[in-house]
């Protein structure tokens, strides 16, 4: 083997990947299945699921590669599904020794005083619950009781450092995940699970381009050209931008020291200054 295989073979490992029929972890899907992965895909809905499967498996490069992805239907808010999820991996592609936090998504955006509170907990239940506590509190019992040392990536945010205006349940969920991502990292040290983050900057996917594109004209909304104003690079990222931290984030062999980081991909956002 070279020494980047060395670094960055993922054959023999398999990766859970939350929220897999999401556009984020789509990406990062393909970058562990082209670096020798088993990827399990879950998602609240079957078919996001095995579509975010089939889209794959026809993907250049990856021709075959269908045998080394199970697309399943998992709600990360249940602690009996993804047990049975981390089960059926198992039985089916070994492991799973990475476990990716990618379920979340925005709900609504208002003022503070015209919070609707029901949403504001589905936000908080969406993106911390499912798309952090459960799916982690599970998979770190189950490696700790199979002796696995395991990898969990969680998905973090902008909004995580600075908040963003009127969408304050992702903020508040998103802060949330930057620090149970250090806290984890503490807790699971001593089994030899490493926990870490990944902070994207603004990619565009289907929740949030009504937000940054106007629907009829195509051109950016206010909001959308807020965003590049503030960002360095001048664009939007590319989903393929979070390919290779990902690679990283979960190598034992290039990051085997690291943990409790959350490494942004964000074009400079966070670096902005006037």
């Amino acid at each position: 083997m070279s020494y980047l295989d060395t670094m960055f073979s993922y054959e023999g490992k398999t990766v859970a990947i939350t929220g897999g029929g999401g556009v984020i972890a789509g990406a990062m899907a393909e970058a562990f299945l082209r670096a020798g992965a088993n990827v399990a895909l879950w998602d609240i809905k079957a078919e996001f699921a095995e579509a975010a499967g089939r889209r794959l498996a026809a993907m250049p490069g990856l021709e075959g590669a269908a045998a080394r992805i199970l697309p399943a239907e998992v709600d990360a808010t249940s602690e009996p599904s993804v047990r049975a999820a981390l089960e059926a991996a198992a039985a089916s592609l070994g492991g799973p020794h990475v476990l990716v936090n990618a379920a979340g998504g925005n709900k609504g955006k208002s003022d503070f005083v015209e919070i609707d509170v029901p949403m504001f907990v589905d936000t908080l239940r969406l993106n911390l619950i499912a798309g952090l506590v459960v799916p982690t509190k599970v998979t770190a019992a189950y490696w700790i009781e199979k002796g696995v040392k395991g990898n969990i990536i969680n998905m973090s945010s902008m909004s995580s450092y600075i908040p963003l205006s009127g969408v304050w349940a992702y903020g508040a969920a998103k802060a949330a995940v930057l620090n149970l991502t250090m806290a984890c990292a503490k807790e699971f040290a001593p089994a030899g699970i490493r926990v870490n983050g990944i902070a994207p900057g603004f990619f565009v996917g289907k929740q949030n381009k009504a937000l940054l594109f106007d629907e009829q004209t195509g051109e950016l909304t206010r909001r959308g050209e807020d965003v590049i104003a503030h960002t360095p690079f001048g664009r939007f990222g590319d989903v393929s931008e979070i390919a290779g931290v990902s690679l990283y984030l979960a190598s034992d062999a290039a990051a085997g020291f690291v943990t409790g980081v959350t490494v942004p991909v964000d074009g400079g956002y966070l670096v902005h200054n006037i």
